[in-house]
């Protein structure tokens, strides 16, 4: 994927593409603490069907990391309401990826910003949290004082297998963390994402897009359990089960959740 820049408003923003040309569009919006790259060879294994995008968010990544932001869901939603219409991809052909944080991000475009959305696809998404778990509690603690040990340790809490925890994933993290500013937009993003709910009946907004709800059997960071709010409320979704996944499926079992991906968007 090629790695672009674009400057919204003042605000600098990484984001990685492949497939440009494509008529059908995807972005790809990533959890709390990670980045484009997170998502590794999926949006590029999509992008001989579609013109993939992965973003950082504002806080994140390589991406700006303003003091003077509030960060919350509405102010990553229509920041990524502008990046759409900037690069011009705002329009009924744009499907939305989201992962836990990504996906409650996701939601709210989907609500708020219906008529852009063509398909939503929500992987192990917040949005129902009533306070942080006590892994995202651990995750917290470890992105503020991070060391090679902790992190690691919260991540293996993550998933299905700690083996599949590797080095450069942990010292990515670190490298990351310690960016000027990153800690204030993790706490803060944390804050008002942990202890806030997108509502039953705000959910059932969605309708009428077709929404694909992926969920690690073995997820700790938002159990399974909460898989049925999004089931249940949006008429027209599926709701696919990862076995031996824990909160990033599609980390773990990246052949298996492309599969599904591509099945589901084409």
């Amino acid at each position: 994927m090629n790695e672009c820049w674009i400057n919204l408003d003042g605000l600098n923003l990484r984001y990685l593409e492949s497939g440009r040309g494509k008529k059908k569009h995807l972005v790809f919006i990533h959890g709390l603490g990670s980045a484009a790259d997170r998502w590794m060879n999926i949006p590029d294994e999509l992008s001989s069907e579609f013109h993939s995008i992965a973003i950082d968010l504002p806080g994140f990544g390589e991406s700006e990391k303003p003091t003077k932001m509030d960060y919350t869901i509405d102010k990553f939603r229509k920041i990524l309401v502008s990046f759409l219409k900037e690069i011009s991809i705002y329009n009924e052909k744009t499907s939305l990826i989201g992962h836990s944080l990504g996906g409650y991000i996701a939601s709210e475009i989907a609500i708020q910003n219906q008529d852009s959305i063509r398909k939503l696809v929500l992987i192990d998404s917040s949005g129902m949290l009533k306070k942080p778990t006590p892994v995202l509690e651990e995750y917290f603690e470890a992105a503020m004082n991070p060391t090679s040990d902790n992190v690691r340790k919260a991540f293996e809490k993550m998933v299905a297998d700690p083996k599949r925890i590797p080095k450069p994933l942990v010292d990515g993290f670190i490298r990351r963390i310690n960016l000027p500013h990153a800690k204030y937009a993790f706490e803060s993003t944390l804050v008002n994402s942990a202890t806030t709910q997108i509502g039953l009946n705000r959910l059932r907004k969605i309708n009428p897009i077709p929404t694909l709800i992926l969920w690690g059997v073995h997820d700790k960071v938002i159990p399974l359990e909460h898989s049925k709010f999004f089931k249940e409320s949006i008429d027209d979704s599926r709701l696919e089960i990862i076995a031996d996944a824990g909160h990033a499926p599609f980390a773990e079992k990246p052949d298996q959740v492309c599969k599904l991906l591509k099945d589901f968007l084409i």
